[in-house]
């Protein structure tokens, strides 16, 4: 009896029914269908990556299943090698065609594709990729880039309906299985959102219905911003949700309220997210090295002791500390807070932006790889097209924290002090630290630098560096490359 023809919907980082693409395109192979998702060796051993990521990507293939339970199917769920994993299918089925979302991922995931795609090619497999949420691949320069992302946000969404015995059913999976190593999808309670559709229309539908309605006014403060933000982040970066769906619900939630400032500003940070990642699919080089490769020149020596007291948040400086703790906890902190982190790295520590990124990629709940490194090299000062900023973490702590209710909730060490030293326990004097019972070195770290010495050794250098003629002549060429012609208003979101 020969061997039965199905289609394969390869799930990466679009873990959802509705508003698949790749999903849809599949049911139109005239083939029976296989939901597929493998915890890839090359993956799961990264530094990028840590458990709650794999914990969140278990309770959304858990949510997935859920819901296809009432379609008699299920995501066959399996650990190994991608390749391997596709030998051991086609012992049992002839694979017609492969369906997934094109991934801008990291460098191990790009060098899998191209392995994928040979293997395809020398198996005669059709392999169908879209694009993820309006970001592009083979782009030259960003020529009306914004105009096809705002038409791609206005198509109709697809709708997950599959005909009638168009997939695989549960026990034919279930037997399946048995010829793999298969995942478990049990998870450990723990302090982090959990994944899943389900899960990230709850924080949709609570933001779009209540929560946006402080957003503008705490997106900047660590602790407020925690329920005033849309808090969708791992949602959109883990695919439960597409950002079709949330731009569209948005736009319609925003067409009905009367203040429509703060949803406004919202949706515009959709477009600010798809456009990293769009110059991340253009210039991939960014993960290990600075776009502007004037910057290659640039040399820091390393503190291995101070790389590790900014990871365990024990550097002496209140809000950066808060913040470190808060997020290796939570997986979550708002954007100024990540930001305050990575300026105080490779500014004020003057540590290279390189040691940072594997720490920070596997705290962020969010992780995702196209936003990540542009972020990284833009608050490092390494692009030469954007602002310098660097944060001041004490002023920020004073406009952001002002009470120091965020710090003694994360540093409680400072809980009991005077908020004057709660934003600067380092002022405190020998006889104040004896009234409160608080020595400053045994309770609370002694800051581990000079901050004003710091600050402007890290300004001097990189206001210095900008005026080289290899930096200049680099920063022309990523303009030309990355800007959006006449939208200037996007570039000030930068």
């Amino acid at each position: 009896m020969p061997k039965e023809r199905i289609s394969i919907v390869w799930l990466k980082r679009d873990l959802r029914l509705q508003d698949n693409e790749a999903i849809y395109n599949a049911l139109q192979s005239g083939h029976r269908v296989l939901f597929l998702y493998v915890f890839e060796k090359i993956l799961m051993e990264d530094p990028h990556y840590s458990e709650r990521h794999w914990n969140f990507i278990k309770d959304s293939i858990a949510d997935m299943n859920e819901k296809l339970a009432h379609f008699k199917t299920q995501v066959l769920t399996v650990e190994g090698d991608l390749v391997g994993t596709f030998n051991r299918l086609q012992e049992t089925y002839v694979i017609d065609g492969v369906y997934s979302h094109r991934e801008t991922g990291l460098l191990v995931t790009f060098d899998r594709d191209k392995k994928f795609a040979r293997y395809c090619r020398n198996h005669l497999i059709a392999w169908i990729e879209n694009n993820n949420n309006g970001v592009e691949r083979g782009l030259k320069n960003r020529e009306d880039w914004f105009e096809r992302w705002n038409s791609f946000m206005e198509q109709p969404q697809i709708v997950f309906d599959p005909p009638e015995a168009s997939l695989l059913t549960r026990s034919e999976i279930t037997d399946l299985a048995t010829h793999f190593s298969t995942a478990s999808l049990e998870t450990l309670e723990a302090p982090f959102q959990k994944g899943g559709t389900t899960q990230g229309w709850k924080y949709a539908k609570s933001f779009f219905q209540g929560r946006h309605r402080e957003y503008m006014f705490h997106i900047s403060k660590p602790g407020a911003s925690r329920k005033s933000c849309s808090r969708l982040s791992p949602y959109l970066a883990w695919g439960n949700l597409s950002v079709r769906e949330i731009y569209q619900y948005g736009k319609k939630v925003k067409s009905n309220v009367s203040d429509k400032r703060h949803l406004g500003a919202f949706l515009s940070r959709l477009r600010w997210q798809a456009h990293f990642i769009q110059k991340f699919e253009m210039e991939h080089t960014m993960e290990q090295a600075s776009v502007n490769k004037g910057y290659h020149k640039l040399k820091k020596q390393i503190s291995l002791a101070y790389q590790k007291a900014w990871r365990e948040g024990n550097t002496g400086f209140p809000l950066v500390d808060a913040s470190m703790r808060c997020l290796n906890t939570t997986g979550y902190l708002n954007f100024r807070m990540r930001a305050m982190l990575a300026s105080f790295f490779t500014h004020i520590l003057w540590q290279p932006w390189q040691d940072a990124t594997q720490h920070l990629s596997q705290q962020f709940l969010d992780f995702e790889p196209g936003i990540h490194f542009p972020q990284l090299q833009m608050q490092a000062g390494e692009t030469g097209i954007n602002n310098l900023r660097i944060y001041n973490p004490i002023k920020n702590a004073k406009d952001h924290d002002p009470e120091g209710d965020f710090i003694k909730k994360w540093v409680p060490e400072l809980a009991r002090l005077d908020i004057q030293f709660v934003h600067e326990p380092y002022l405190m004097t020998p006889m104040e630290q004896q009234l409160y019972d608080f020595k400053l070195g045994r309770d609370y770290p002694k800051p581990i630098v000079e901050i004003k010495e710091t600050r402007k050794r890290a300004s001097d250098v990189l206001w210095g560096i900008k005026k080289d003629p290899e930096v200049k002549k680099e920063s022309l060429r990523i303009l030309k490359k990355h800007t959006i012609p006449n939208r200037n208003r996007m570039l000030r979101n930068e």
